[in-house]
């Protein structure tokens, strides 16, 4: 009778690694039913995400396509004819800036009519300038004074592309680029000691032309040519992309980051960067989809097969590939090819350093 009955004999000693059992016992069960919490939100969470991805992608498609159809439309290339009357009021705003009387031609050519913007003396050699992909003729509107002072200059809407140029037959590969210029040069009645300068894209596009007729070129100018010398970077790629969702957004952040000497330079440099972005976003929401031909890197014995006298200039900033990389390129396996970089410039060299390289140009071609 004399026995305690609150105590408790346990089977083993209450010792520390029973204590540790014990507490990771509890542990574990506290987290599974944690998990058991979590992982339904998870799920959730990742459901949701998917919907939103695919909603975006159906609504992108929708955009991306909406106002595509017959290349025979009144409108087209444009989605519609309030987006061609808007974007080309703009154009022609643009336009009044051109610094130097000029006159203007539109040229028929198997790939559509092409519109051409003529300054310069009747008498002296004739230029043809090439612009970045996304832009127009316009592009040249800084550069223009110098390089038409010497030269009969001859800015192009290239086809396919914005500006006055209609495109009636949709370009595959650099074969219907290059043929379609040499068309443009045939009409123009150029002749064979054309000098080329190319922006960017218009880079890639006059190299290709250098390649397939060398025999009608007297000098190349690439100013960073879009692929040519080397990739892409995955960054510019990516950025560019997101520039066709319908939001000034991802292309203000785009241009931003491409044009970062433009973008910080000084507040009339950022004035002129909002601008450019609300051309380059109305160009987005006015014209119909188009497929770029992708600028290729030229081979080792397609760089050393220019035999044109050519320049290359780049800025130390630029961001579509690495500028020394490209010039160390160049050195190496075409040593023919002449190269400078330009200081505090990157893809925005004929804007935040447009004296320096006008001179270049300019030097170069007189030589």
């Amino acid at each position: 009778m004399g026995r305690n009955i609150n105590r408790i004999e346990l089977p083993y000693p209450q010792s520390d690694n029973w204590m540790i059992r014990t507490q990771t016992s509890r542990f574990v069960k506290g987290r599974l039913r944690q998990s058991g919490r979590i992982l339904p939100r998870l799920l959730l969470g990742c459901g949701v995400a998917t919907g939103f991805g695919v909603i975006l992608i159906v609504g992108l498609a929708v955009w991306l396509f909406s106002g595509s159809g017959d290349l025979q439309s009144p409108h087209h290339p444009f989605r519609s004819a309030t987006a061609k009357e808007r974007y080309l009021q703009l154009y022609d705003s643009i336009a009044a800036e051109w610094p130097v009387p000029s006159d203007t031609t539109t040229v028929s050519t198997s790939l559509g009519p092409t519109f051409v913007r003529i300054s310069g003396p009747d008498s002296t050699p004739p230029l043809v300038l090439l612009h970045g992909a996304g832009g127009n003729s316009l592009q040249w509107r800084l550069n223009v004074a110098a390089l038409s002072e010497r030269h009969r200059t001859y800015a192009v809407d290239v086809i396919y592309d914005c500006g006055r140029s209609v495109y009636t037959r949709v370009p595959t590969g650099a074969d219907d680029f290059t043929g379609w210029l040499n068309e443009l040069l045939d009409v123009l009645e150029l002749g064979d000691d054309v000098s080329l300068v190319g922006l960017s894209y218009g880079g890639w596009l006059a190299s290709q032309y250098a390649l397939r007729f060398p025999n009608r070129l007297d000098q190349l100018v690439l100013l960073a040519p879009a692929g040519t010398v080397l990739p892409l970077s995955f960054s510019w790629i990516r950025r560019a992309m997101l520039c066709v969702l319908p939001s000034r957004r991802f292309t203000s952040s785009f241009l931003y980051w491409l044009l970062p000497d433009l973008a910080t330079r000084d507040e009339a440099s950022r004035e002129f960067l909002e601008r450019e972005i609300d051309a380059a976003y109305l160009a987005i929401r006015s014209y119909k989809l188009t497929r770029l031909v992708n600028p290729s890197v030229l081979t080792d014995s397609q760089l050393q097969s220019i035999r044109v006298p050519t320049l290359f200039l780049v800025g130390e900033n630029e961001k579509i590939y690495p500028a020394l990389s490209a010039i160390e390129r160049l050195n190496r396996v075409a040593p023919q090819i002449e190269t400078q970089i330009i200081p505090h410039a990157g893809h925005d060299l004929t804007i935040v350093q447009t004296e320096l390289v006008n001179r270049k140009i300019v030097q170069f071609l007189t030589r």
